[in-house]
C-alpha cells in the first residue's frame, strides 16, 4: 500500500511538471510567431512585447528544473521513471533555448526598421519560422502521446528547416553583392535566418527525448544536416 502511495504521489507529481512543460511551450510556440510577425510588418511594439515575455519562458524553465530536482530527491525514481524526470529537465531546456532565439529576432527589428526592405525576405523568413513552430507543436504532442512515430517525423523535418536556410543564405550573398548598400541588413537578416535553423536543431532534440522515452535509446545514426553553409570557403 505505502508502494502504491509512493507511485501515485510521483504520477502527480510528473503531471504538474508536464503542464508546466506544456505551457512553456506554449509560450515558446507564441514567441517564435509573435517574433516574425514583428520583424516582417516592422512592428517595433511587438518585438518588445516578445522580448519582455521571454522572462516567463525562463521563470517556468527555473521552476520546472527546481521541482525536479525535488521529485528525484523525494522520490527516488529508478528506470523509466527516472527518465520521465530527465527527459522533462532536457526539454525544458530546449525550450527556453528557443525562446532566447526568438528573442533575438525581435531585438533586430527595431535595427531592420531603420534600414530599407530586402526584396521579400521577412516573408520568407516567417514561412521559416512558421514551419519550426509547427515542429514545435507536434514535438510537443508527440511528448504528451509519447508517439515515437511523430517524434521521428518531426526529426526528417528539420532537413526541409536546413535547406530553407540555405536558401537564404544564398539569396543573401546576391542580395550583397548586386548592391553594397543591402550589407547591412542582408547581415541582420542571416542573422535571423541561422537563429531560426538553430530553434528547429532545439525542436529535433525535443524530438529525441521523445524516442528516447519510448525506446530507452537516442536515435544514434547519424541525422543529416542540411545546413551546408559551413563549408563554404
Amino acid at each position: 500500500m505505502n508502494d502504491q502511495h509512493i507511485a501515485s504521489a510521483f504520477d502527480r507529481d510528473l503531471e504538474a511538471i508536464q503542464a508546466q512543460i506544456m505551457k512553456m511551450g506554449g509560450l515558446v510556440e507564441n514567441a517564435i510567431l509573435e517574433a516574425a510577425i514583428s520583424l516582417e510588418t516592422r512592428d517595433e511594439e511587438r518585438a518588445e512585447a516578445v522580448r519582455r515575455a521571454d522572462k516567463a519562458i525562463d521563470a517556468l524553465e527555473e521552476g520546472i528544473n527546481e521541482e525536479a530536482a525535488r521529485v528525484i530527491a523525494l522520490r527516488a525514481p529508478t528506470a523509466i521513471d527516472l527518465r520521465l524526470v530527465l527527459s522533462v529537465i532536457k526539454v525544458s531546456a530546449n525550450l527556453e533555448r528557443i525562446g532566447d532565439y526568438a528573442k533575438n529576432l525581435a531585438k533586430r527589428t527595431s535595427v531592420l526598421s531603420q534600414l530599407a526592405p530586402v526584396d521579400d525576405s521577412a516573408s520568407a523568413l516567417r514561412r521559416m519560422a512558421k514551419e519550426v513552430e509547427r515542429m514545435l507543436k507536434d514535438a510537443l504532442d508527440a511528448y504528451v502521446s509519447r508517439d515515437a512515430e511523430l517524434a521521428q517525423d518531426v526529426i526528417y523535418r528539420d532537413i526541409d528547416v536546413d535547406q530553407m536556410y540555405n536558401a537564404l543564405f544564398r539569396e543573401f550573398l546576391t542580395f550583397m553583392m548586386e548592391d553594397p548598400r543591402n550589407i547591412t541588413a542582408c547581415i541582420h537578416l542571416h542573422f535571423i535566418a541561422k537563429n531560426i535553423e538553430r530553434m528547429g536543431d532545439h525542436v529535433t532534440s525535443i524530438a529525441e527525448q521523445v524516442v528516447y522515452l519510448v525506446t530507452g535509446a537516442i536515435p544514434d545514426e547519424a541525422r543529416s544536416k542540411g545546413d551546408k553553409t559551413s563549408l563554404r570557403a
